[in-house]
């Protein structure tokens, strides 16, 4: 199918209908706002509207009774929502959603020729733009009156030719309301008042319909000639509906995931379109196949499956014990005959599901004789039920089967009885109602209707359980009452004289109550479903109490209610439930509770754990698992499936997949009650199911959920935004911490997939021991917002996580001084030599594997690390120590070695350089160890490059043989020699190889550091970071002495930015082989220029300060006067350095001077023009237009960069650069102006 399409169409549509339903309603005098009096020239039979044109726009005749309806509707609405505009909107979404609906269906059955009239309605079969229906009216058997001919006729020769199409679309909708009156119901006969329908229009739905989407993706596939089919159950174009269906909601369902409601709880009016996921049709067929299938299969072993019955499982063998019970259930099974079972879908959606039901029923019926046109009777009137909480999708569900139903009759939909009434039968498919749609007084009306008290009692109760019943939808709980009865006297009563439109209203809405009742309290020996997935956080008010007091135990997510509805209300005894979900019950917590219910009342018969990428959309992210319950307990072995690994780009390997052995296990399900927390980890071995019998992890680790400041923003900042001196490293306790008077502290908050050491990246503000942290209060209700501070393990030694990853878990060590986040908890140990073992356990393939246990979602709780098992030889084995030390070690010199980190000495090549002479021929032997040939070396840069590499890739490959050492004896000492192997792959290996663009680039970062006098070449580490500045430290280099360096575009200044980088490599690497460093730099950098100082000029310009917000987390440390695209100036400064008269200095002694040099080569070509060769004039005239662009903005960035200048801003950079940047931005007028480029 063209989903692209099929989407792009359905969003558009819905729009498209929302507006030209609005616009009909305003031509009557119905706006967002008013409903509008007529005009007083109006009468009973004709109204007039001002519309605001010359002439009032006219209604009469059926018109005006629609657009009392119409209004009623919109009162009814209103006094149900106490808001007009909220009804207004209610009642135009409900308009347009159901000539959508309309539409579709009318799309599909005249392309497959399922039409009673055999006209197609809204094309021509032979590619012309006029519907065939437009063409030859009269063709269509639609029992016309003689003055709707005389209509037709009059129209089509005064060329109105929309008039007619609209005409005869109302006709055919009209007719088709004798077949499928669920769809084409007469009841809201306001309706047509509302429809804007136009074939020429070549932007209006018709058009668009017809010719977006493409007609294969509507057409069945066609019979044989002999009109037979030899397997109607692969026939499912009506699929297309589903995919209409959920795409029609594309907005709303953003709407309450990514828009203004995405945090909020969500109302029973959106809550269809934040559940809409159309589940994929091969997960569907396994779901359907293994439990009405089974159902069928078990009790009936000489049943032919039929070939596409594909995805049907093999029972795994069973006990001798469990044989005997599966033979006492199957028993029951064979009893069966097809009339007497009952299947249901109680979230049904679109229908797909009821949709492969059918077609599974069919097959059932048809095995014991039934004929296509009896069996498909006894599936609609016995055997199949659905239901939906949307009025939509049950319209679209129930289109879907009796579509499904004239496939296998063709006589279905125009079958007669014998006083020539239609004869169809419809299929039970419901949308859940509301008795508060109808008024008290309609519902006293209704009680003293009856005669027998027993019939009114009941009618009085579902008049009190369906109040907002769409709240609540299938698990609404409900007695089990004798509704049968009480139906059949509502539909035997007779009324008095002529029926009224309100009396259609009530009869219906009571028998529609009625037969839902039935629906909901009569048991099933299958239900199938995709349930609405939805988080209790998200829950309305009123669905929050409802689930909170009818199911407690599955009250984390609705899908969990909906199992335990079905499983307890809907199944019989030894029939089968299967569900499709996120796979989130099998392994959290907050579903402890219902895995347990699970196991101990039913038998898990077969599952297929999809990953994630199974469905389209946001949602697609999500995990997905469906699976199969019997309804019985028994010692069952279950048959399993595993396709988490096939996502992303392999996500179209998941359906191939499913068939193949090494995908496929076999678990026993009372195994899973030996795990903590009774996870569904059907992939374990008995082996590692085994090890769970040993101590855990919680034995020798207390592991802690880290503190919330509830304002990061304001509490944390990257270390190097801040003055270093005032970071307090170290603090063994809070004692410590509170007597050093520091206002800075250390803080772990997770970070990237990195093992062993490093992400130590921020501090946070603890300052009185966390004064302003432990009193951030709510500036409404007074609350304190932040809360667990760490407490007795504040500034502890210990190991810290990522709480949630994009990989695998990934722990490394931080010594004394930290405070941690709740997305950076921590583990210690009482005994701190147990430390390192643990931790290097923890970055174990054998920890990885529980971990997949228990945190599958990579979501990795302080609870779940606990519940690792732990050998005590874990602990006594010195090995383990001096590896984990390795390790560690490795992994710090690693994040050392680069600027961001706070124990950064200088640059790896600089470090280098100083050994440059010792080094030559190790350099050399290096290289030709690791590449096999020995380089000519150019340079000394290019040396300490290959000197680095070297350093580099002998760090790599020791951590990775300590960390595949560690795993050999980790699986050695839990027996897992069978289960895993030992290797790393090198993505695993958190430690960085050399990168000679990446490398090259922190080298010109680090010179612009020395420049700025951040570091310098007589020390290690930072020189300058804030406070006092020390000119002692600087000797070999001298830093910029005003904190303003110009990036210029040509080489206007010996001092500008490229000319000190050179000045600083010279002085770094040597004066005789400058020109050649500087070429080897040019290359590395890879940008444009014909010269290697013009590449790094380039650089400069253009690249380097994007690198450096990159690098710092968009938090620079160095800031860029930048004046705009022209480039006409640009100049650097460092943050620490700042003063209230930096923008001052800037404008004063560099800006001014740029527009003089400007206007100086402005006059030069000017007289190159003049006076110089062709060639040269056209040269001087390019560069000519370059200039005056260039001044222009420089004196328009003047303007702005004067107003700052003299607010003379200063800054506190305890405050961030969040804040410090937009700061120095800011008038004293509070203006905003542009002068520092965008970060």
């Amino acid at each position: 199918m063209d989903k692209p399409a099929i989407k792009k169409f359905a969003i558009w549509a819905r729009n498209k209908l929302i507006a030209d339903t609005k616009y009909r309603a305003g031509l009557v005098g119905v706006t967002k706002t008013t409903v509008a009096e007529p005009l007083p020239q109006s009468n009973e039979t004709v109204q007039f509207f001002d519309v605001g044109l010359p002439q009032p726009y006219r209604i009469e005749g059926d018109a005006v009774t629609q657009r009392q309806r119409f209004v009623a509707e919109l009162n009814k609405e209103t006094a149900k929502q106490g808001s007009y505009t909220a009804a207004y909107q209610t009642v135009v979404d409900k308009v347009a959603y159901t000539w959508f609906n309309r539409l579709i269906a009318v799309r599909y059955m005249e392309v497959n020729d399922l039409l009673p009239s055999r006209t197609r309605v809204l094309s021509s079969a032979d590619g012309r733009a006029e519907p065939q229906i437009v063409t030859s009216p009269f063709d269509a058997v639609l029992d016309y009156t003689p003055a709707e001919q005389q209509q037709i006729v009059s129209l089509k020769n005064d060329n109105k030719l929309d008039e007619a199409f609209r005409l005869l679309f109302l006709k055919q909708c009209a007719a088709l309301g004798d077949c499928l009156p669920r769809l084409f119901e007469q009841v809201d006969d306001y309706m047509p008042l509302l429809l804007a329908l136009s074939f020429t229009d070549k932007d209006g739905v018709v058009c668009h319909l017809v010719n977006d989407i493409p007609e294969v993706n509507w057409k069945e596939e066609p019979e044989d000639a002999d009109g037979t089919r030899k397997d109607k159950s692969d026939i499912n174009a009506v699929q297309i509906v589903g995919w209409l269906y959920q795409d029609y909601n594309t907005e709303d369902n953003e709407l309450v995931y990514d828009g203004s409601m995405s945090k909020s709880r969500i109302p029973k009016e959106l809550l269809p379109a934040a559940t809409t996921i159309y589940t994929p049709d091969w997960a569907t067929r396994y779901m359907v196949q293994n439990s009405l299938g089974r159902l069928w299969c078990e009790g009936h072993p000489n049943f032919a499956r039929p070939e596409n019955w594909k995805y049907y499982l093999t029972e795994a063998p069973q006990t001798q014990v469990t044989q005997q019970k599966l033979a006492e259930i199957r028993k029951g099974y064979a009893a069966l005959q097809p009339e007497e079972i009952k299947v249901i879908d109680p979230c049904s959606g679109s229908g797909h599901i009821l949709v492969h039901m059918f077609d599974t029923l069919m097959q059932i019926y048809n095995s014991v004789g039934y004929s296509d046109r009896d069996a498909v009777r006894s599936i609609i009137e016995n055997s199949l039920y659905g239901l939906d909480v949307s009025d939509r999708a049950a319209q679209l569900s129930y289109f879907a089967v009796m579509m499904k139903a004239r496939r296998y009759d063709k006589r279905f939909l125009t079958r007669k009885d014998e006083n020539g009434k239609p004869d169809v039968p419809q299929a039970k498919v419901y949308a859940i109602c509301e008795s508060n749609e109808l008024s008290d007084r309609q519902w006293q009306d209704v009680f003293s209707e009856f005669d027998n008290s027993a019939d009114r009692d009941i009618v009085k109760y579902l008049a009190d359980a369906f109040v907002d019943a769409k709240e609540y939808g299938s698990i609404l709980k409900l007695k089990r009452l004798d509704y049968v009865h009480t139906l059949q006297a509502w539909n035997d009563i007779e009324v008095n004289g002529a029926p009224t439109f309100t009396y259609y209203v009530v009869k219906n809405k009571v028998a529609a109550l009625l037969e839902q009742a039935i629906v909901l309290t009569q048991k099933y020996d299958v239900v199938v479903t995709n349930p609405p997935y939805l988080a209790s956080s998200r829950f309305s008010p009123a669905l929050d109490t409802y689930v909170k007091k009818n199911y407690p135990d599955e009250k984390a997510d609705l899908s969990a209610v909906m199992f335990k509805k079905a499983a307890t209300d809907f199944v019989k005894p030894n029939g089968f439930v299967s569900f499709i979900t996120t796979s989130s019950w099998m392994f959290l917590s907050s579903f402890e509770k219902f895995r347990t219910f699970m196991m101990r009342n039913m038998a898990l018969d077969s599952i297929v754990d999809f990953g994630t990428e199974l469905f389209d959309g946001k949602v697609g992210h999500n995990p997905i698992t469906a699976w199969v319950n019997r309804n019985t307990k028994m010692d069952f072995k279950m048959t399993a499936i595993r396709l988490v690994d096939y996502c992303y780009s392999r996500r179209d390997e998941k359906e191939p997949e499913f068939f193949k052995d090494r995908n496929r296990y076999v678990a026993e399900q009372d195994n899973f009650s030996k795990i903590p927390g009774s996870p569904v980890a059907y992939w374990l071995s008995k082996k590692m199911i085994g090890t769970f019998s040993q101590n855990t992890l919680g034995k020798v680790l207390t592991t802690r959920e880290g503190m919330a400041t509830a304002d990061n923003d304001r509490f944390l900042r990257l270390w190097y935004e801040i003055i270093f001196s005032r970071i307090k490293f170290g603090c063994k306790n809070q004692a410590n911490a509170t007597e050093s008077n520091a206002k800075w502290f250390p803080y772990n908050k997770g970070g990237d997939y990195r093992k062993w050491y490093g992400n130590n990246d921020l501090v946070v503000n603890w300052f009185d021991d966390g004064f302003e942290i432990r009193n951030n209060r709510d500036k409404k209700t007074g609350r304190i917002r932040s809360h667990n501070y760490n407490g007795e393990y504040a500034f502890r030694e210990g190991i810290t996580w990522s709480a949630l990853s994009s990989a695998d878990i990934s722990v490394r060590y931080t010594g004394n001084g930290f405070l941690f986040d709740s997305k950076g908890a921590k583990g210690f140990c009482n005994h701190i030599e147990n430390l390192l073992p643990i931790q290097a356990l923890i970055n174990s393939v054998v920890a990885k594997t529980y971990l997949k246990v228990f945190s599958p979602t990579l979501d990795f709780k302080v609870g779940d690390i606990i519940l690792i098992p732990l050998f005590d030889d874990v602990l006594h084995n010195n090995k383990i120590t001096m590896l984990a030390e390795g390790a560690i070690n490795k992994s710090k010199s690693d994040w050392d070695s680069f600027e961001t980190s706070w124990d950064f000495a200088e640059h790896p090549l600089v470090k280098w350089s100083r050994q440059l002479r010792d080094a030559t021929s190790i350099g050399a032997t290096m290289a030709y160890y690791y590449h096999g040939e020995r380089p000519e070396v150019s340079c000394p840069v290019e040396l300490c490059y290959l000197l680095w590499q070297g350093e580099c890739n002998d760090r790599f490959n020791q951590l990775k043989a300590n960390e595949e050492e560690l795993n050999r004896i980790f699986i050695d000492i839990y027996g897992l020699q069978d289960e895993l192997t030992p290797e790393v792959e090198d993505k695993d290996v958190t430690v960085r190889r050399a990168d000679l663009g990446r490398d090259i680039r922190s080298l010109i970062s680090y010179a612009v550091g020395c420049i700025f006098g951040r570091y310098s070449l007589d020390q290690p580490g930072l020189a300058y970071a804030g406070g006092d500045w020390n000119p002692d430290q600087y000797h070999t280099f001298t830093p910029d002495a005003d904190n303003v360096i110009p990036i210029t575009d040509e080489e206007y200044f010996p001092d500008d930015l490229t000319g000190l980088f050179v000045a600083w490599v010279k002085k770094v690497f040597g004066a005789n082989s400058l020109e050649d460093n500087l070429a080897f730099i040019a290359k590395a950098l890879g940008t444009k220029g014909t010269s290697p100082r013009a590449v790094i000029r380039n650089y400069f310009l253009n690249g380097f300060y994007a690198d450096h917000v990159k690098i710092y987390q968009k938090r620079p440390i160095y800031w860029l006067y930048d004046s705009g695209k022209q480039n006409g100036f640009k100049a650097l400064i460092y943050m620490h350095r700042y003063n209230a008269d930096t923008s001052g200095l800037v404008r004063a002694d560099y800006l001014y001077k740029m527009e003089q040099v400007y206007e100086s080569e402005i006059a030069r070509m000017d007289d190159a023009i003049a006076n110089g060769a062709s060639r040269e004039v056209a040269q001087a005239t390019k560069r000519k237009e370059k200039l005056v662009k260039q001044l222009k903005e420089c004196k328009d960035y003047d303007e702005r960069l004067g107003h700052i200048a003299l607010a003379r801003i200063p800054i506190d950079l305890d405050d961030g650069v969040k804040v410090n940047y937009d700061k120095v931005q800011t008038g004293a007028d509070g203006k905003k102006q542009a002068i520092l480029a965008k970060i």
